[in-house]
């Protein structure tokens, strides 16, 4: 359809209403909105949204079309033409040209509702995203109709961010049953290819410490999470402020408890290797042992500090191989748990929480530590064990620090100067 311009010239009707537009708007482009009443305000706010919108959807029912423009021009395709004459951003034109063309060729319903201002731009670009996730060849035609005339309907009544959501279940509300065979299909291609990449891989830093990377299915993530979950202390606040634990990043703690995950294993359930959940083979002069553990070597020859050696006693069995001057083995002991789990509750029973003065954290997330050192002679029984915390007991075990019993029975920590 075409009308005559003022000089007698054939002029588009498209070109005429944009004509019409940019007079209107040349019109208005000094008028001060700032006395205009709260009602008037209000309805060319949402005038002027719902026109930009119609606006916006008549550019892209032209752009659906305008391939000779770039062929004329030399353009690679219409939206690189347009953003270099508009000065435009490259990456929104080409979105706006994707659209562009998925409403021309396959969403006729989303672009007629734009066109009459029943969907604005935002809802029509998250409607069509949401029909071209659907798999084609899978999903009868009729069954797309229906998809697209419900999610139209649904933009009456609901935001973007809800259509978005509306539209990644539109087969459940359409078509329950090709739903239900679609996401096992889906579940089921996720979970081998999940199996599939799985892998875990080691490298010694050079530093004392190895970084891990590993992946897993998500199953076994959410398991990991809530096992870890497990070992780290919630954010409490005291009388006198954040406990010191809270400054530890988070992935600091998950790292710690992933630590702790390992050590607290029980061995009993994996296969027969090392005994234990940790197990060290102490090799030492009876002399050095007696003179407190100093150095301790595990039994693939790493080294480790004597401090962690003895924060691992806590929780784990030893075997001392104790030698002579000559290296000749003079004592191999019984390799045997410390702490029973029976022994563990009744701590928790007693203690309620870490007992590090201002420490809060429950007695289910605690170590079991002992007051005496087992290595010095301490026994393993319930009055010579107290819970504390991970980052405590790291703490009880730090030559860096002092510890003190208090009368309450609960222990306070000093930094050695």
């Amino acid at each position: 359809m075409q009308s005559a311009s003022p000089g007698g010239t054939p002029t588009h009707r498209i070109l005429h209403a944009a004509a019409l537009i940019e007079t209107a708007l040349k019109d208005v482009g000094d008028v001060e909105p700032l006395f205009m009443t709260t009602r008037e305000k209000a309805e060319a706010l949402t005038s002027l949204a719902r026109l930009r919108d119609q606006l916006a959807g008549l550019q892209l029912r032209v752009m659906a079309v305008a391939d000779d423009v770039a062929t004329e021009h030399g353009a690679r395709d219409v939206a690189a033409w347009l953003t270099h004459v508009t000065r435009g951003d490259r990456g929104a034109t080409r979105a706006e040209q994707h659209l562009a063309t998925a409403l021309d060729r396959r969403w006729s319903q989303v672009a007629a509702a734009l066109a009459h201002g029943r969907v604005n731009l935002a809802q029509a670009r998250v409607i069509a995203h949401a029909l071209d996730d659907l798999p084609e060849t899978e999903v009868p035609s009729g069954v797309l109709d229906d998809a697209e005339a419900h999610l139209v309907a649904l933009a009456a009544d609901h935001t973007v961010k809800e259509l978005e959501v509306l539209g990644r279940k539109i087969l459940e509300v359409v078509a329950p049953d090709l739903y239900e065979a679609q996401e096992a299909a889906k579940l089921e291609q996720e979970e081998r290819r999940a199996r599939e990449t799985t892998s875990l891989t080691m490298k010694r830093l050079g530093d004392g410490s190895t970084r891990i990377s590993i992946k897993v299915p998500d199953a076994v993530a959410a398991r990991l999470r809530g096992q870890l979950d497990a070992f780290t202390s919630p954010r409490h606040h005291n009388l006198v402020g954040i406990h010191e634990g809270d400054a530890i990043p988070s992935h600091r703690k998950a790292g710690q408890a992933f630590c702790a995950l390992l050590e607290a294993g029980d061995p009993v359930r994996l296969p027969l290797h090392g005994g234990d959940a940790t197990t060290l083979l102490v090799t030492i002069s009876l002399d050095s042992l007696r003179d407190r553990l100093k150095d301790a070597g595990v039994a693939d020859s790493e080294r480790i500090t004597a401090s962690e050696a003895r924060r691992l006693a806590c929780t784990a069995s030893i075997i001392p191989a104790v030698l002579g001057g000559r290296g000749e083995v003079l004592d191999l002991g019984r390799a045997r748990r410390l702490f029973t789990r029976a022994q563990r509750k009744a701590m928790q029973v007693r203690d309620r929480s870490c007992r590090t003065e201002g420490c809060t954290v429950p007695a289910a997330w605690c170590e079991a530590h002992h007051r005496k050192p087992w290595s010095r002679g301490g026994a393993t029984d319930l009055a010579d064990g107290v819970l504390l915390c991970s980052f405590h007991h790291h703490r009880a075990h730090d030559e860096a620090y002092d510890l003190t019993r208090l009368p309450s029975g609960d222990y306070r920590f000093h930094r050695r100067r």
